[in-house]
């Protein structure tokens, strides 16, 4: 599919894994000089209808942090979602480093001298350096700086703090706080005009629901010192005009591809270690078809990855025909995850790192997990029922059914539903052997259509694996003609040895193991798997079990 053009020699990659409809994902081993990278790369529509390019706050405010993971699961009643990690954080603090919008509303400054990558209303990305004039009036018409969003104010500047901070604001020493109530939404290029409710000498206060917070240091705070209660005061947030249109926006950097090209140097104001060497890294690509790239590489683990630099993360986003690219944090917060479940290996020794926002794909159509790749019906315990579910974040009404290998439908659920996860399961009981699809398809309460199709096979060619003690004999029952394979294996998936292998006959099957590897060597006590493959012309079956060996 999308990797055919990359499969280089110094390169192998996993199977294309489809998330949810229209969503893949592939890990990508490549080799170099160096040392061995792996990368994670998740291919998405065009980002509008039922998908949204979106970025995700930890636990919903601008402070503190959590880990993409959580974000997602936190999220999962309302969106099904595949993210990578956002921009830089404060480290304690957990507020972002630059640029960050959500539904076309302003809730942190821009970084001077940094890019910004942004979704417009069309669903096309922008990677620009966005400046920052932030500044309110009062009485008196005259316009003053406001230098930071839901951030704590630097020495003689002033900050705004909404709603989403998320806590009290900072005490401001020699500083003054104002809370205006009510307050609009911090949309650009608009007066958001708030009445004074109350005036203290920098102390830390809440933010109020329907209002905000100035707080203002040293020299800055001279300007509102004589303003009384009741007073009114207008606060304008000015973005570039080919920004316009932006509604979602996160900062990090540098910009990597811009009009189909790599940028070895954008000139953007970053550390040495945020733009040099090998490391994991994270970015984003927008393909001239509005498809959306985004890619993952682990590093600092010698022997797994080694990470990459910039360069060549710019240079694959260009092999993925992205004809703009971003890299967003990087290092230990690299991070790719599908509705909760971490897909690559951070590299902090604690595992996943808390960050302070997620960049997702979030997805509101209907979703329906993977199934079990086979059904088999023999009353062996294994297999003998297909479980089959699907999640709703909206009202819909719903078709949920299964197609025979004949093109034959079996309506298993059709009503009006509330959102949430719904369970069902098939006991293939009297169905033809053959392949099936699990199809799903919701009206939601907007009108939009969604489907979601899993395929499993119902196939009883293989049954009843019986292992003995220690694994010495294996033994298994074959309903027709088929192609086995046995083998002993480690609990991770490496094997051992292969005891069995060629065309048997439809009837019970034994094979032997004498508790020995490949080069004929005792295996060492633990527990290992037992493996039996079968195919036939249904496909492939499978069957595995845990063994002990002492």
């Amino acid at each position: 599919m999308v990797l055919v053009a990359l499969l280089l020699p110094s390169q192998a990659a996993a199977a294309v894994t489809q998330l949810m409809p229209g969503v893949s994902y592939q890990r990508v081993l490549r080799w170099t000089p160096a040392g061995p990278v792996v990368m994670y790369v998740v291919t998405a529509p065009k980002p509008q209808g039922l998908y949204k390019l979106t970025p995700l706050l930890s636990n919903g405010t601008i402070i503190g942090r959590q880990t993409v993971s959580s974000i997602e699961r936190d999220a999962s009643p309302q969106m099904t979602t595949v993210g990578v990690n956002g921009d830089f954080f404060h480290w304690t603090g957990g507020w972002p480093s630059g640029l960050l919008m959500q539904s076309g509303v302003v809730e942190h400054q821009s970084a001077l001298g940094r890019a910004a990558v942004g979704i417009d209303s069309s669903a096309m990305l922008h990677t620009e350096k966005v400046p920052w004039f932030g500044r309110w009036h009062g009485p008196d018409n005259v316009w003053y700086p406001l230098a930071q969003l839901n951030e704590p104010p630097r020495a003689n500047a002033a900050a705004l703090f909404t709603p989403v901070w998320g806590g009290d604001t900072p005490a401001a020493k020699n500083g003054v706080t104002l809370v205006l109530e009510p307050f609009p939404p911090a949309t650009p290029r608009q007066d958001l005009a708030g009445t004074i409710v109350s005036v203290t000498s920098g102390a830390s206060t809440d933010v109020p629901a329907e209002g905000a917070v100035i707080v203002a240091r040293g020299t800055a705070a001279r300007a509102f010192a004589a303003l009384p209660v009741g007073t009114q005061l207008t606060v304008r947030i000015p973005l570039p005009g080919d920004w316009a249109s932006v509604t979602d926006a996160v900062s990090a950097g540098p910009t990597l591809v811009r009009d189909g090209k790599p940028i070895f140097n954008a000139g953007e104001a970053l550390t040495p270690v945020q733009l040099r060497g090998r490391d994991p890294r994270t970015a984003i690509g927008q393909r001239a078809d509005g498809t959306i790239v985004m890619v993952a590489v682990d590093g600092r683990r010698p022997g797994w990855s080694i990470g990459i630099t910039n360069w060549d993360l710019a240079q694959t986003l260009v092999r993925y025909r992205c004809m703009s690219g971003f890299a967003l944090d990087s290092g230990g917060s690299t991070t790719v995850a599908f509705d909760g479940k971490v897909l690559n290996r951070p590299s902090d020794a604690a595992g996943e790192r808390p960050v302070g926002e997620a960049l997702v794909i979030a997805y509101t159509g209907v979703y329906a997990p993977p199934v079990a790749p086979t059904l088999s019906p023999n009353a062996d315990g294994v297999a003998d029922l297909e479980p089959l579910t699907y999640k709703l974040v909206r009202p819909s009404t719903v078709s949920a059914k299964l197609v025979g290998p004949d093109g034959s439908t079996r309506e298993l659920d059709s009503a009006a539903k509330a959102p949430g996860r719904y369970k069902l399961s098939w006991d293939g009981a009297g169905a033809p052997e053959g392949r099936y699809h699990w199809n799903v398809t919701a009206t939601d309460d907007q009108g939009q259509v969604s489907t979601a199709d899993r395929a499993f096979t119902l196939d009883n060619t293989l049954g009843f694996l019986r292992v003995g003690a220690q694994a010495r004999t294996i033994a298994f029952t074959l309903t027709r003609d088929a192609t086995i394979r046995v083998t002993i294996e480690t609990r991770s998936g490496g094997i051992l040895r292969t005891v069995a292998k060629g065309r048997r006959a439809a009837g019970t099957a034994t094979v032997h193991w004498n508790g020995r590897d490949g080069r004929r060597k005792k295996v060492r006590r633990g527990t290992y798997v037992v493996r039996v493959a079968a195919t036939s012309e249904l496909g492939l079956s499978q069957l595995s079990v845990r063994t002990a060996t002492r």
